[in-house]
């Protein structure tokens, strides 16, 4: 699908209310995780269901590592709060290789629902609305997407759904986005699920763990570097361009 026109599956351009179902489905289900999810993703909760998670892990380990990437996706779709608890919990059951890998699947899968549910809904009417100006924004923002894409993904700093929905409004290609957030998320989400492999010695201490660790020197620095990298290709153009 084009990002400058939605199409139904008819080939019709969408028009009408219809168009803003998909972000409406997104909003409805957030706002329902919000009040009913949100409390249940914790460390709490970890705590309290540690040894009937591990039950549940052990009955069936395919089907709960099925299980576990279903809720991630819907968890990353509708933008739940607290999901890195999910990350956390994953690790915990299914060790640091093995959830890394589930999770930044179901994070990307998601990440790309959300994102077409905006691009269809919203992105069309925005660029309407917005004017000149986010044709311009595009135009720039296009010229090096990849690289802003994957600074994005690295840097802890931009929170998760905004990654999702910006680029949908800023005609990002749908294959970029996909393949710079599998790659760009899999540091973070690594580090968050070797905290939950080491979960249970914490548990078993007494122990809260400390979720602070992303943003120290150790964590941030390499995260950080690669961030710098990602961007390299457009310090090398902006240099090309002022010596042209």
């Amino acid at each position: 699908m084009d990002g400058d026109e939605e199409t139904s599956t008819t080939g019709t351009k969408r028009s009408g209310p219809a168009r803003f179902l998909p972000i409406a489905v997104i909003g409805a289900g957030a706002l329902a995780a919000l009040f009913f999810a949100g409390d249940y993703l914790s460390f709490q909760t970890l705590a309290d269901n540690r040894e009937v998670l591990v039950g549940w892990r052990d009955q069936n380990w395919a089907m709960a590592a099925l299980t576990y990437m279903a809720f991630y996706v819907l968890a990353v779709a509708f933008s739940v709060p607290g999901a890195v608890w999910l990350t956390i919990g994953g690790g915990f059951l299914f060790g640091l290789v093995p959830n890394t890998l589930m999770t930044v699947v179901a994070a990307t899968i998601g990440a790309v629902l959300i994102f077409l549910a905006a691009r269809t809904s919203l992105g069309s009417l925005l660029r309407e609305k917005a004017g000149p100006w986010l044709t311009k924004l595009e135009s720039g923002f296009r010229e090096g997407e990849v690289s802003y894409l994957l600074m994005m993904r690295l840097v802890p700093a931009v929170p998760f759904f905004i990654a999702n929905l910006a680029p949908a409004f800023l005609g990002v290609k749908l294959g970029n986005f996909t393949w710079t957030t599998l790659v760009g998320i899999i540091p973070g989400t690594a580090v968050f699920a070797s905290i939950g492999a080491g979960l249970g010695e914490l548990l078993d201490q007494g122990e809260t763990p400390d979720l602070s660790i992303i943003f120290s020197p150790a964590v941030l620095g390499p995260l950080l570097a690669l961030a710098a990298l990602a961007a390299l290709p457009l310090l090398i153009k902006k240099i090309r361009g002022r010596a042209a």
